[in-house]
């Protein structure tokens, strides 16, 4: 196993609703984090192309049969990613051409057959060969989400192997999940990627649970986005529409070991990359001597655990 890894944390805005202008941003930020050294890119929350933010923040957004809040999700839906598709081959392809690992959390739509109204929300993983290796969706969207996102399956609830170990992710609330977080603990992660809108300190303390409890080290990813990156047609509550700099998502990005401990302090109101370079990826093993809650801390002749791994229907 390889002893270091340079890892790039995108914390910064996607075009909103606009997937052609966020993949070329994703093409200028891959090639620059290749420039600067690394291995591996990830993209935080629905990043492609737009984690929807207004949902929370539009005092309007949820209301039944609301035409503007209608037409937003149309924009969503026309600027999501199909898996394959021209963005799935766009990202493999930039995965390839900078030979790195590229993470990517997306908004995804189906084409055809069953579901194909839906959207999901999802991370893609890639390899330095442009393979996609891992498709995880959400298993349940978040309170809001619901309005835009439908659940997902436990297709990917697994890891990619790496040079560098084993490396997994989770999206938002999957991490009070217990089952879902079982599920990864059990795929052997080395490295997990836990993909966040932003990391206040409620997730901060999800991410360095989640550490602790599977012995790994976790990359809280967090992204920036300002009033004015929010799509046009949604009424904005008078705070924001009086100052639209204001930060809606501030990043929060970290990185967390896996004794719970910080590696790389929270950064927040910072846009750009973020670079963390490990350089004691063993300590993965080492911590697993007092805590390893799929060996020796656990009980399995007193608790059973089971995941159902199949796609859902609408990619049968």
């Amino acid at each position: 196993m390889e002893s270091k890894l340079t890892i790039a944390i995108v914390q910064d805005s996607p075009v909103f609703n606009d997937l052609g202008a966020t993949l070329e941003k994703a093409s200028r930020l891959a090639a620059e984090a290749a420039r600067e050294g690394a291995q591996l890119i990830v993209f935080g929350e629905t990043w492609f192309a737009g984690y929807p933010a207004w949902l929370d923040v539009c005092p309007e957004a949820a209301l039944w049969d609301h035409p503007p809040t209608k037409k937003v999700f149309a924009q969503m839906y026309r600027n999501s990613v199909t898996v394959p598709g021209p963005a799935c081959e766009t990202l493999g392809a930039l995965a390839k051409q900078h030979r790195l690992y590229l993470i990517a959390g997306v908004n995804e739509s189906v084409v055809r057959g069953p579901g194909n109204g839906t959207l999901y929300n999802s991370i893609l993983f890639f390899d330095p060969q442009g393979q996609l290796v891992n498709h995880h969706r959400k298993l349940m969207p978040t309170f809001t989400e619901r309005l835009v996102h439908g659940p997902g399956d436990g297709a990917g609830l697994k890891t990619v192997d790496t040079p560098y170990g084993p490396i997994g992710g989770l999206i938002c609330w999957e991490h009070w999940m217990p089952l879902a977080r079982l599920a990864m603990h059990e795929a052997g992660e080395h490295i997990h990627f836990a993909l966040w809108p932003k990391v206040h300190e409620l997730l901060q303390v999800a991410s360095r649970s989640y550490a602790f409890e599977g012995r790994c080290f976790v990359v809280a990813v967090g992204q920036i986005l300002a009033a004015a990156d929010l799509p046009d047609g949604l009424a904005l509550p008078p705070d924001l529409r009086a100052d639209p700099s204001q930060l809606v998502l501030n990043g929060g990005s970290a990185v967390i070991g896996p004794d719970g401990r910080y590696r790389l302090e929270p950064r927040y109101d910072l846009r750009g990359l973020i670079y963390h370079t490990f350089d004691d990826l063993d300590s993965v093993l080492q911590e697993r001597m007092t805590l390893d809650v799929t060996g020796h801390y656990q009980r399995p002749d007193l608790f059973t655990f089971s995941v159902d791994r199949r796609r859902s229907a609408s990619e049968q």
